[in-house]
């Protein structure tokens, strides 16, 4: 019986990380979780910004994955389109490239190119 225990266990701790490493990735800073886009919610986003002819903003600083947005810099509401997981975030458009950001820290946790 001991043995059935700590096979389910086992069992239960290892599908727990697989599960988390599925979903999440740390940055190397550690400050941050990157979030997995699917290809369609890329394309469907490169889409949203060229149709809706967003005007990227301009920082002195470049904004990357890990940092925060400045204060200055208005945080836009990420359209329900973009997918159903992507709309707890707001996003920048900067350089070329939509940010997506944590609107409570301001963090960057993602960059689509």
């Amino acid at each position: 019986m001991k043995k059935y225990l700590l096979i389910s266990v086992a069992a239960l701790v290892a599908s727990t990380g697989a599960f988390a490493q599925t979903t999440v990735t740390t940055t190397g800073r550690g400050q941050a979780a990157a979030v997995q886009i699917e290809p369609q919610y890329r394309t469907r986003i490169h889409s949203y910004v060229t149709e809706h002819r967003i005007r990227p903003v301009e920082t002195r600083e470049r904004i990357v994955v890990g940092s925060p947005v400045p204060r200055d810099v208005e945080l836009e509401a990420v359209p329900a389109e973009w997918g159903p997981s992507l709309t707890k975030y707001r996003y920048v458009y900067s350089g070329e490239r939509v940010m997506l950001v944590d609107p409570e820290s301001r963090v960057v946790v993602q960059e689509i190119d």
